[in-house]
C-alpha cells in the first residue's frame, strides 16, 4: 500500500502545488493528457498521487480515501462541519490566499457593518414583500456567520457560476464570495462590508484523520512529513 496524496487536478493551484513540492525536492507530474487524471511522484518512495478538483479533496480525505491532500481552508471548512474531526491542517502553503466576504452595492451608503445590514434586511421584507437575497457557494460557513453577527432576514442563493454579477443581474441584493484582490468586486460596484472577513483561506496541505495506517504507511507518513518540513 501506498500513501494517497491528493493536488488541485488544473490551473493556477496544481501548478504552485507542483512548485511548492518541488522546493522539498518531491517532485509531482501529471502523467499523459490534460484530460487524463494520472499522476507521479518522484524523490520519496511509497507516496502516489490522485489529481482532483479543489473542491473534491476535502470529500476524499473525510472519507479516508486519500491520506493527504492540498485544498483551500474554505473548501475544507464549508464542505466539512466537522472538518477538526476528520482532518488535520499539517502546512500553510502561502499561496491561494483570498477571503471570504459579504459584499453590498457601493449606493448602498449606510450599509458598512452587519448590524447595518440587519437593519436594511428588515426594511426590504416589510418593502418586498420577500428577503433580501444574498448569492454564495458558502452556505454554511455564511450561515453560521450571519447567525452569530445576528442577521436574521435573509435567504442565501445558491451561485456556482459568477457570483458578483448576480446583484447587477437582479437575482440577490448581496454576496459572500472569495476574494483576493478585491478587483472584481469594485468593478461590479460591490464594496466589502467593514466587519472583517469571514474567513481568511489559503491553499494548505491537509491530513487525513481518519484513513487508515499501517505501521509502513506511518513510516512512510513521517519521512514524507520530514522532507517537506511539516512536523
Amino acid at each position: 500500500m501506498t500513501l494517497k496524496l491528493g493536488v488541485p487536478s488544473k490551473g493556477r493551484l496544481m501548478e504552485k502545488t507542483f512548485d511548492w513540492f518541488g522546493q522539498h525536492d518531491i517532485i509531482l507530474s501529471r502523467t499523459g493528457s490534460d484530460r487524463e487524471y494520472a499522476g507521479a511522484v518522484e524523490g520519496i518512495e511509497g507516496v502516489s498521487l490522485v489529481l482532483l478538483s479543489a473542491g473534491e479533496i476535502p470529500r476524499e480525505l473525510a472519507a479516508g480515501r486519500i491520506h493527504f491532500g492540498v485544498t483551500g481552508t474554505d473548501l475544507v471548512q464549508e464542505k466539512l462541519p466537522l472538518w477538526e474531526q476528520q482532518v488535520d491542517p499539517v502546512h500553510e502553503l502561502g499561496f491561494g490566499l483570498a477571503d471570504l466576504v459579504i459584499a453590498v452595492p457601493k449606493a448602498w451608503i449606510d450599509v458598512d457593518t452587519l448590524d447595518d445590514l440587519d437593519a436594511v434586511a428588515s426594511a426590504f421584507r416589510q418593502a418586498h414583500g420577500f428577503r433580501l437575497r444574498i448569492a454564495t457557494k458558502y452556505h454554511r460557513l455564511v450561515r453560521e456567520y450571519l447567525r452569530t453577527g445576528g442577521v436574521a432576514d435573509y435567504a442565501l442563493v445558491d451561485s456556482q457560476g459568477a457570483t458578483e454579477g448576480t446583484v447587477a443581474n437582479e437575482t440577490a441584493e448581496a454576496i459572500a464570495d472569495i476574494t483576493s484582490s478585491g478587483e472584481t468586486l469594485r468593478a461590479n460596484h460591490l464594496k466589502v462590508l467593514s466587519d472583517g472577513p469571514i474567513l481568511k483561506s489559503q491553499a494548505t496541505l491537509w491530513r487525513s484523520r481518519v484513513a487508515e495506517l499501517q505501521d509502513k504507511d506511518r513510516s512512510i507518513s513521517k519521512r514524507f512529513l520530514t522532507q517537506l518540513n511539516a512536523r
